[in-house]
């Protein structure tokens, strides 16, 4: 056996090394009541301490899961670490979703307190009733701001908890395989499913995204996450921010172009990650107002495909690179990032696009295979086209009270997706395995139809779905929001795929509408477009 020293890793670890040596770096956080509020990772890691005492006061016990409801803000940070750091577990609710299936949350994770911003002071009003594990609620705010709510029992205020508890508070050491966090999928069918962290798997994640072809987190950056934090730990920011002492700015519930363009220039941001609609949304602001981003020079993309014509726009009018990333609830969720080789330094810039238009590497920790439907493996030829499976430290083996029974298939997890593995290894999303076009038996996958569309410069937002046919089974229908007052008929758009796509992979219709549903998280359901349109015909048929 090796002879060095044995220390847990645990998420408390993080933050203390935070405050002793990047002490002095900010957090900024544009707070719910409108205004920007400053401190330090030193100041974080004392309020998390007086947290950790606040929550022992109530009774909170090793493995007690506590639940938030709250917008990327430094209260939210300080509860990641009280929360997890004292041994209980962090259970951060997407209030996106349905109130339905956020009670059900609470009620299946049997959370014992729930902290909330006064944003959603009434979805906790309307849910209170039916909370029967929830001791208490904590509202995050100041006495000043505590609203007079007669329909919620114990509640609370978040700073007089603070303000009550001494920050003399030694972490407690434990199993690293002890449970950290909680974060429920936001699954269109069905209940949601528990994935349940654990400190190893959350400091190995958080260590594995740091690196230099992962999302490169490093303390010269200024940090600004606009995923949130009650989606799959913000893809782990709160923790690799920390770990590395990375500056952090935190945009609160304000996620228009507007208020997330004032962020990045009056902080500085160097590094910002969300989903492609936010950066769609930003991106209109900044060409509407002739505007520029400031020192920005990253944006990490992930929850679905970013369209190369907006990663072509972002880099080639403003400097700003695209980083495509991709990963899941149940894997942490990092899984793949798509950074250049050094043997691609060399290839003309149309061929490095054709690299960085894919999902990416996988990174240390991640393996992954594409199999067929009988589960055979797949070749990496760039061409074969299978579901992929998964497996690695951070990656789910069991959902949470799933009663023993294994999410895996001969150890792997299977992700739903269905993709190409290049020969260097670089993977390319091709559909969802229930969004994939099965026209005449053969695969059409749906991205690359959408991509062509979001090039055309008349198209604002597209999906494509497979719609009945008699002859084909199935064949591929787009879905289009125009820009505003522009121009663009059905035969235009179905004939700007000459030459782009097989002949046969081209759409046989357009239906123009003035929005795509979105979900919790920010993707387009196409369940609901193709619910909508299930009776659409087509002229070939």
């Amino acid at each position: 056996m090796g002879q060095m020293m044995s220390q847990p890793l645990l998420v408390s670890s993080i933050i203390e090394h935070a405050d002793r040596h990047f002490g002095d770096k900010e957090i900024v956080s544009r707070r719910v009541e409108g205004d920007i509020h400053r401190y330090t990772y030193r100041d974080c890691h004392q309020r998390a301490r007086r947290m950790a005492n606040a929550l022992a006061t109530l009774g909170v016990k090793m493995g007690d899961r506590v639940a938030t409801l709250a917008w990327n803000g430094y209260r939210h940070m300080e509860l990641y670490y009280a929360i997890s750091g004292s041994g209980a577990v962090l259970h951060t609710m997407n209030p996106r979703l349905h109130a339905d299936q956020i009670a059900y949350m609470v009620d299946h994770a049997e959370d014992s307190y729930v902290f909330f911003d006064l944003t959603f002071l009434g979805l906790i009003e309307t849910l209170a009733a039916s909370c029967k594990s929830v001791k208490g609620f904590i509202a995050m705010a100041d006495r000043g701001s505590m609203p007079a709510s007669f329909r919620i029992p114990n509640l609370m205020c978040y700073e007089d908890l603070i303000e009550s508890s001494s920050d003399r508070y030694a972490w407690p050491a434990f199993d690293e395989n002890s449970a950290s966090t909680l974060c429920y999928t936001s699954g269109t069918t069905g209940n949601p499913k528990g994935v349940l962290y654990s400190h190893r798997s959350t400091l190995l994640h958080a260590y594995a995204s740091c690196l230099p072809d992962a999302l490169n987190v490093s303390g010269r950056e200024v940090l600004m996450p606009v995923v949130p934090m009650f989606h799959v730990n913000a893809w782990g920011f709160p923790y690799s921010a920390a770990l590395t002492g990375a500056k952090l700015v935190l945009p609160g519930p304000m996620l228009d172009g507007s208020s997330l363009h004032d962020l990045i220039v009056r902080e500085d941001v160097t590094v910002s990650a969300g989903v492609p609609t936010v950066w769609l949304g930003l991106l209109n602001h900044v060409e509407r107002n002739a505007l520029e981003f400031g020192k920005l020079r990253r944006i990490i993309i992930g929850g679905s495909a970013c369209p190369p014509a907006m990663m072509k726009t972002f880099r080639d009018k403003y400097g700003v690179e695209l980083l495509h990333t991709w990963g899941m609830t149940e894997m942490s969720p990092l899984g793949t990032v798509c950074t250049l080789q050094s043997q691609h330094l060399r290839l003309t810039q149309a061929e490095q696009d054709q690299v960085l238009e894919k999902q990416g590497h996988a990174i240390f920790g991640v393996d992954m295979k594409i199999v067929d439907d009988e589960g055979a493996e797949l070749p990496w030829d760039g061409k074969s086209c299978g579901h992929l499976l998964v497996r690695g430290p951070w990656v789910v083996r069991n959902y949470f009270k799933a009663e023993g029974s294994s999410a895996l298939q001969d150890g792997w997890f299977p992700t739903g997706d269905v993709a190409t593995i290049s020969p260097e290894g670089y993977m390319q999303i091709t559909d969802r395995s229930k969004d994939v076009i099965k026209s005449g038996g053969e695969w059409i996958g749906s991205i690359e139809l959408e991509n062509v569309a979001m090039a055309h410069p008349a198209v604002q937002q597209a999906a494509c779905i497979g719609v009945f046919h008699p002859k084909w089974d199935e064949r591929p229908l787009l879905v289009v929001v125009k820009k505003a007052d522009a121009a663009l008929t059905r035969d235009e758009l179905i004939n700007s795929y000459q030459g782009k796509v097989a002949k046969w992979w081209t759409p046989d219709d357009v239906v123009f509408v003035d929005a795509l549903p979105v979900g919790a998280t920010g993707k387009i359901l196409k369940n609901e477009i193709r619910n909508q349109l299930r009776h659409h015909k087509l002229p070939t048929a």
